[in-house]
C-alpha cells in the first residue's frame, strides 16, 4: 500500500513547482499567442465585413451607373429615331412636291401638246374632208 510520508510532501511540492515552471514556460506564452490570433482573426472578420460592404456599394453603385447609362442610351436612340423621322418625312414631302410640280408640268406640256395636234388637225380637216369625199365619190368636191 501506499504509506503517506514525507515523500508525499516533496511529491506535492515538486508537483507544484513544475506546474509553476510550465505555468511561466509554456502556458503564459501559449495563451498569449492564442489571444493575439484572436484579437487578429477578430480583427480581419472586421475588415471583411467593411470590404464586403464596401465591395457590395462599389457593386450597387456600378449597376446603378449600367442603369442610368442603358436609360441616357434609350434616350439618345429616341432622340435620333425621332430626328431621323423627321428627317424622312421631310425628305418624302420634297419628293412627293417635286414630283408633283413634275407631273403638273407633263400635264401642262401634254395640254399643249394636244392643243398645238388639235390646232393642226384642225387646219387639215378641210383637207382630208376633200380627200375622203373624193375616194368615196370619185370625184373632187
Amino acid at each position: 500500500m501506499v504509506s503517506i510520508d514525507w515523500s508525499v510532501a516533496i511529491q506535492i511540492i515538486n508537483f507544484l513547482f513544475l506546474i509553476w515552471i510550465m505555468n511561466i514556460v509554456l502556458y503564459k506564452p501559449i495563451r498569449s499567442m492564442l489571444l493575439k490570433r484572436k484579437s487578429e482573426v477578430d480583427g480581419l472578420g472586421k475588415d471583411i465585413n467593411g470590404l464586403s460592404m464596401e465591395a457590395n456599394a462599389k457593386n450597387k453603385e456600378y449597376e446603378d451607373g449600367i442603369r442610368g447609362a442603358r436609360a441616357e442610351g434609350l434616350k439618345r436612340r429616341d432622340a435620333l429615331v425621332q430626328e431621323a423621322s423627321t428627317e424622312e418625312k421631310g425628305i418624302i414631302a420634297k419628293i412627293n412636291e417635286d414630283a408633283q410640280a413634275e407631273m403638273a408640268k407633263v400635264r401642262e406640256q401634254i395640254t399643249q401638246d394636244a392643243e398645238k395636234v388639235k390646232t393642226s388637225l384642225l387646219k387639215e380637216v378641210d383637207m382630208f374632208a376633200n380627200e375622203i369625199g373624193k375616194k368615196i365619190l370619185g370625184r373632187a368636191i
